[in-house]
């Protein structure tokens, strides 16, 4: 349903550094990396992209003022991947937002995982099937 979508970063380089490391339990991998030269306002805006391989589903924008905090969550393959995903995310310093495990008040076998990026923005990793 969803080509691809932006988030944005204050602090550019550690979001990038938190996603790619994050991300990779998941699949996903650092893509194109961008300088928008065409952006009169800000003509060294950084961006980059994640997703499989030669997919860019997440984009990373690089913006002076913060936005208003979001929530994404991503597809795992399995728990293994929800649990490998948080770990790798509170490493980079990201802030636990609820820790691995069941939420069956959203529907039996949901197993997921928050933390908050370094902008504040609610991050997910889940699997929707029987452990």
């Amino acid at each position: 349903m969803i080509d691809h979508l932006s988030f944005y970063a204050t602090d550019y380089a550690t979001s990038k550094a938190f996603y790619t490391a994050a991300l990779k339990p998941l699949g996903y991998n650092l893509g194109p990396e961008l300088t928008a030269t065409w952006d009169t306002e800000f003509p060294g805006r950084r961006m980059c992209a994640f997703g499989p391989p030669g997919r860019s589903i997440f984009w990373l924008i690089e913006v002076k003022t913060p936005a208003s905090p979001r929530h994404v969550a991503f597809s795992a393959k399995d728990r293994a991947a929800v649990d490998a995903f948080h770990q790798a995310a509170l490493k980079t310093g990201a802030k636990d937002n609820g820790g691995p495990g069941e939420r069956p008040h959203y529907h039996p076998h949901y197993y997921g995982a928050f933390v908050l990026d370094p902008d504040g923005n609610n991050i997910e990793a889940v699997y929707h099937g029987a452990p």
